[in-house]
């Protein structure tokens, strides 16, 4: 009986151990980034919303007003595969295209491609 307890104690520490190497701190809530420019305004992994959507919600999609804003992180989920998911908003306190408050950026994807830069 005595060692089915060490022996749990120890697996549970271990797997503290190891939790606590797997979680990512580089980026929390609060912290501020600047949308870049890409090319051709293909932004592959910020999720901007498609052209309709911004019309139908009384938007104009101009991406150039968009190149240099700067967007802070309000909520980050962290998906099975991986990724880092993120829920933006402007610092402005104004809306992407005029109609939508919130977009989602996979985080690191963005950042390793240019398209989101730290501040």
């Amino acid at each position: 009986m005595k060692n089915k307890i060490i022996l749990t104690f120890i697996l549970s520490l271990f797997y503290c151990i190891t939790y606590a190497q797997n979680t990512d701190a580089k980026t929390n809530i609060g912290d501020t980034f600047i949308i870049s420019e890409v090319q051709n305004n293909n932004y592959e992994h910020i999720h901007f919303p498609k052209e309709n959507f911004i019309r139908k919600k009384g938007g104009l999609p101009n991406y150039e007003n968009i190149v240099g804003q700067k967007v802070e992180i309000t909520s980050i989920k962290k998906k099975d595969d991986g990724s880092v998911i993120a829920t933006v908003k402007l610092t402005s306190g104004k809306s992407f295209f005029n109609s939508h408050k919130y977009i989602t950026v996979d985080l690191k994807e963005a950042i390793d491609n240019g398209e989101l830069t730290e501040e």
